[in-house]
C-alpha cells in the first residue's frame, strides 16, 4: 500500500508519543521527587541488566531538538506524559513550580512549532511516598491525584485543548500490583482489583477537574485493548474468548461507557470484588470526548479442558515483533469496528501503535527498518478501512517517536521511528521516520487538493 492510497480524511491527526519516565531522564533535576519506577528499577533483578530511566533519552534537556525532528516529520500532535513526582514531589502537599515550568516550556515550544500537545496526566510514575502510604489500592491516592491534576490544569489549561487522564490502567493495576512485573512489584489480586477501580475513579475525578477549569478542552482516557479470537468455532472456545475479552477489555470499557462492571467477570472475581463506594460508577462513566486505543497484537485462545483460564494458542507461522507479539493488522480494524458497535464513543484515537525490532545502524550511519515501516503501513491501512466503514477515528499516534526505556526490558527493545544511540544520545531518524513523513505530507496534500 503506497502512502497515497491510505486515504485518511482531512483533519486527521498524525501524531507520535512517548512518556515521562521512558524518555525524560533528569530524575534528580529541579526538585523532582522519587517515583515508583525509580525505586522499582533500582531493585536488583527487576529490569534487564539493572537498567533505569535515570538518563533515558534526556528529553528533559534535549526537547528543543526533538521538537525540531517532530516539525520536520510534519507531526500534527505529540503525546507525552506529565510526571506527577516532578509536579508534586511528595505526591501531596507542596507543588514544585520548577517542575511545572518545564511542562510550560514544552507546551509553548510545541505550539510554536505548530504541534498540538496531547498530555497524559498519569503514565505509571506514582510518587513513591504515596506508594509507601498504600499506593493505588488506597482510596486516598485518588484524592491526591485530583489535587495534582488541579495544579497542572491551573498552569497549562489555558493552552492545552486535549487531555488524556490515564494511560493503560489495566497494565498499571494488574502488571504492577498482581503480576509484579512492573512497579511497584506487588503480587496481590486484591491489590490489583482495588488499584484498577481507583485508577478508573481517578480518571473520572480528573475529567471533572478538566471540565471545570478548561471547559472547551477535550477529555479522554487511553486503554490497552487487545482483540480476542477463539481458536475454533466451538462453543467452548468462543466462551473462552468471551472470558478473556472480559478480563482485558470489558472490565474497563463497561464501567467507562455503561457505568457497570461486566456481570460475568464480577462472578469470575466474586471473592475479590472492586471496592465500589457510593456513586463511584457514575463518576467513572460521565461522558468523555474520545477514547484512546492502544493496540499492538491479538490473542487467540481455546478453552482449558480442565475448566481453568483460557489457553493462549501460539501462531508460529505468523510474523512477530521483538516483543514476541504477533503482527496482525486487521485486528486493529476489527477492534475499532467493535468499539463503534458496542460502545458508540463520539471519537476514537489510536493513541499507541507500533513495533519493536532489532534496529542497527549500517556503515553509512543510517537505520533501515523495513519491518517497522510495513507494520505501520498495514495498521494505518486498517485505520483507513475502519473509517470507510463509518468508525469515527480521528487520529493515529505512532509509538514511539524515540527509542526509549521499555520498562522491565530496559533499553533492549526499540520502538522508535528515531534511533537513539544511548551512549551519546545522538538521534538518527530511521527509514520509517521518512516513510511517515511522506504519508503525512501526501495526506495533507490530498486534503488540500494539491498534486
Amino acid at each position: 500500500m503506497s502512502p497515497a492510497r491510505l486515504e485518511l480524511p482531512s483533519g486527521f491527526i498524525f501524531g507520535a508519543g512517548g512518556s515521562a519516565y521512558q524518555m525524560e531522564g533528569a530524575v534528580d533535576a529541579d526538585g523532582r521527587g522519587v517515583s515508583i519506577w525509580d525505586r522499582f528499577a533500582a531493585e536488583p533483578g527487576r529490569t534487564r541488566n539493572g537498567e533505569t530511566g535515570t538518563v533515558a533519552c534526556d528529553f528533559y534537556h534535549r526537547y528543543p531538538g526533538d521538537i525540531g525532528l517532530m516539525k520536520e516529520l510534519g507531526l500534527g500532535a505529540f503525546r507525552f506524559s506529565i510526571a506527577w513526582p516532578r509536579v508534586v514531589p511528595s505526591g501531596t502537599g507542596r507543588v514544585n513550580r520548577a517542575g511545572l515550568d518545564f511542562y510550560d516550556r514544552l507546551v509553548d515550544a510545541l505550539l510554536a512549532a505548530g504541534i498540538e500537545p496531547y498530555p497524559v496526566l498519569y503514565h505509571w510514575d506514582l510518587p513513591q511516598p504515596l506508594e509507601d502510604a498504600g499506593g493505588w489500592p488506597a482510596r486516598a491516592t485518588v484524592d491526591a491525584f485530583t489535587a495534582y491534576v488541579e495544579a497542572v490544569l491551573d498552569r497549562l489549561g489555558d493552552r492545552v485543548t486535549s487531555w488524556t487522564t490515564c494511560n493503560e490502567p489495566r497494565v498499571a493495576a494488574f502488571t504492577g500490583y498482581q503480576q509484579g512485573l512492573h512497579a511497584p512489584g506487588r503480587t496481590s489480586l486484591a491489590d490489583a482489583m482495588a488499584a484498577a477501580h481507583h485508577l478508573l475513579l481517578a480518571h473520572g475525578r480528573a475529567a471533572q477537574v478538566i471540565r471545570a477549569r478548561s471547559p472547551r478542552a477535550r477529555v479522554g482516557i487511553s486503554l490497552d485493548l487487545t482483540p480476542v479470537y477463539p481458536a475454533s468455532d466451538g462453543a467452548a472456545d468462543r466462551a473462552a474468548a468471551r472470558r478473556l475479552d472480559g478480563l482485558v477489555n470489558r472490565w474497563f470499557l463497561d464501567p467507562l461507557w455503561r457505568g457497570v462492571y461486566p456481570a460475568d467477570i464480577l462472578a469470575h472475581w466474586r471473592s475479590t470484588p472492586p471496592p465500589v463506594v457510593g456513586d463511584d460508577l457514575l463518576t467513572i462513566s460521565r461522558p468523555i470526548d474520545f477514547l484512546g486505543v492502544n493496540m499492538y497484537h491479538r490473542h487467540v485462545v481455546r478453552a482449558d479442558p480442565g475448566g481453568g483460564d483460557p489457553v493462549h494458542v501460539p501462531q508460529p507461522a505468523a510474523k512477530h515483533t521483538e516483543m514476541g507479539w504477533e503482527v496482525f493488522p486487521s485486528g486493529l480494524e476489527d477492534l475499532l469496528c467493535r468499539l463503534r458497535t458496542d460502545y458508540r464513543p463520539p471519537s476514537l484515537i489510536v493513541t499507541e501503535n507500533g513495533a519493536a525490532y532489532e534496529d542497527v545502524r549500517i556503515h553509512d550511519g543510517r537505520v533501515q527498518d523495513p519491518e517497522r515501516r510495513d507494520y505501520l503501513e498495514a495498521h494505518l491501512g486498517s485505520v483507513a478501512a475502519a473509517i470507510r466503514a463509518g468508525v469515527p477515528v480521528d487520529g493515529y499516534f505512532v509509538w514511539a517517536l524515540l527509542d526509549n526505556f521499555e520498562w522491565a526490558h530496559g533499553y533492549a527493545r526499540r520502538f522508535g521511528i528515531v534511533f537513539v544511540d544511548y551512549p551519546t544520545l545522538e538521534r538518527v531518524p530511521k527509514a520509517s521516520y521518512y516513510w511517515y513523513r511522506d504519508v503525512i505530507a501526501r495526506s495533507r496534500g490530498a486534503a488540500s487538493g494539491a498534486g
